[in-house]
């Protein structure tokens, strides 16, 4: 099964993109924290998140930087060749099904 679910912060406004075919997509970041035994301190991991079609137009209205949602999706990967080096390069993604803002960047300057 291939499914997740993150809760973090989101790192920059949510982008929204149309396509010819009617479709569009929009893209984000989110930082998760993490505590590391290692250094003994909460650590952020950035996931970029991509969101289709209805979900991606309420993301391009209210998915700003600062504020907390949970993501629900699934891992996806992007494939493609670096010009420079004309080595093959991927990364992985999730591809959200649902987006739930749970907080406002206000919020976060209180903490």
């Amino acid at each position: 099964m291939n499914s997740v679910v993150l809760v973090g912060r989101v790192g920059r406004d949510a982008e929204i993109k149309y396509f010819e075919s009617g479709k569009c997509r929009a893209t984000f970041s989110i930082a998760v924290n993490r505590w590391d035994a290692k250094t003994k301190s909460e650590v952020a991991d950035w996931y970029n998140i991509d969101v289709w079609d209805k979900q991606a137009e309420f993301a391009s209205t209210y998915v700003k930087k600062g504020i907390q949602v949970a993501v629900e999706g699934r891992i996806g990967q992007n494939k493609w060749q670096d010009k420079a080096t004309g080595q093959d390069r991927e990364s992985f993604i999730v591809i959200a099904t649902g987006i739930r803002l749970l907080g406002s960047k206000r919020d976060a300057e209180v903490l």
